[in-house]
């Protein structure tokens, strides 16, 4: 950014904060609330009001102030497209000027450095207004800020195809791992039975109340939250003491082969496997499955279309699905003989494996894409997209 073209915000820009429209929330209402769930997904999730407590036109940005530690909101941006149409919530601001091409002063705020350095990653971030007035901005002449728009505006549709596919890619390898489990766990050869998941393994229940987290030490607390299809994730679990711990390690403590089921949310039905030795309690709304039989063979069995099927139809409430311990307990489980289910289970853990590195290999992709988007928006705003080569060179200088 060049110095000589550097201006603080609160000097080419007009500042306005938004207003609460909490009690003024319609489902039929005519307008929509620009806040940060809808800035976040950019206006794919909005609530509506008839009350436009304060109108925004085609060029105001709006900006998210508010956000929880590392949280990936804060000073993201929306470009207003329409009058007419939206009102501005609280700890949403508007930005207007007229010294800018809008879609460069959008590329150029949104998400800026300068306000994400207030993000200490341990407490909410709250922007104040003089923050966001003192954020520098480069102001170029306009014909150059167009000229770096149409520069980023094709690089990004390249980036986001690149984007598309890789994500496409990645669908299409865990839609073939479902559709080679459904294969094995409808297609039954002889011998097979059935039985509930209640006789061939334990059920161990989760802690009915909320405990008192610590910042260190302690022991896990697997929630929802770390329930992943990729597998049980402690790296961002709240911690407990020993008191609590050992409250919870009375019913049972956290082996390998175990398998934990999450019961609600979006989450609900997810099944993982421990792999790891490090002792950890349950919070609620999860579930400890001790299996009788080959405990892979039932993880299996659990992340298959087959399981997810029956669960789905044991599952109450619509907003916030559940299952109970009962309808757990029905589950039906295809059980081959022993020695067919170890066959079967190294054919499947070779094709997870096989899963994973593509998962690995797809997501690392999505990251460097991801960091070039990154390193261009660097680039075109510290001026060096536009650079001419050679500048400042004599005719007839050599490099």
């Amino acid at each position: 950014m060049s110095s000589l073209n550097s201006k603080s915000l609160g000097e080419v820009c007009e500042f306005f904060n938004g207003k609460a429209h909490e009690k003024s929330i319609s489902e039929d209402g005519q307008f929509k609330v620009i806040n940060s769930k809808f800035i976040s997904s950019q206006g794919k999730v909005f609530k509506l009001t008839d009350n436009m407590m304060f109108p925004l036109y085609i060029g105001d940005i709006c900006l998210v102030m508010s956000d929880v530690p590392n949280g990936k909101t804060l000073a993201k941006c929306f470009l207003i497209d329409a009058d007419d149409t939206y009102s501005l919530n609280q700890r949403i601001c508007a930005i207007r000027t007229d010294s800018f091409d809008l879609k460069f002063l959008y590329y150029q705020l949104n998400r800026h450095p300068f306000l994400l350095a207030f993000n200490n990653g341990e407490n909410q971030t709250n922007l104040r207004k003089n923050d966001i007035l003192s954020c520098p901005l480069w102001v170029p002449p306009i014909p150059e800020q167009k000229h770096i728009v149409a520069i980023l505006d094709q690089a990004f549709a390249d980036i986001e195809l690149a984007h598309a596919k890789t994500e496409q890619n990645l669908l299409n390898a865990r839609e073939l791992f479902e559709s080679y489990l459904n294969g094995i766990f409808t297609q039954r050869g002889d011998g097979w039975a059935e039985s509930p998941l209640g006789e061939i393994a334990e059920l161990v229940d989760s802690l009915h109340k909320t405990p008192k987290y610590i910042k260190e030490g302690g022991y896990p607390m697997v929630r929802v939250t770390e329930i992943k299809k990729s597998g049980l994730n402690l790296k961002n679990a709240k911690r407990v003491d020993e008191e609590v711990y050992n409250e919870f390690s009375k019913r049972h403590k956290s082996s390998i082969g175990d398998i934990i089921l999450s019961r609600v949310g979006a989450s609900y039905g997810v099944p993982v496997i421990v792999e790891t030795d490090e002792l950890f309690c349950l919070g609620q709304n999860t579930v400890f499955i001790l299996p009788k039989i080959n405990p892979y063979w039932l993880y299996y069995f659990l992340l298959s279309p087959v399981a997810k099927n029956q669960i789905d139809s044991f599952a109450a409430g619509s907003a916030q699905p559940t299952v109970s311990m009962k309808s757990i307990r029905q589950i039906s489980v295809p059980m081959p003989l022993r020695s067919t289910q170890d066959k079967i289970e190294l054919e499947i853990k070779i094709a997870l494996r096989a899963l994973k590195d593509l998962e690995v290999i797809y997501s690392n992709k999505l990251n460097l894409i991801d960091e070039l988007k990154k390193s261009i928006l660097q680039k075109a705003f510290s001026g060096e997209l536009t650079k001419t080569p050679n500048a400042g060179m004599s005719k007839g200088s050599t490099a």
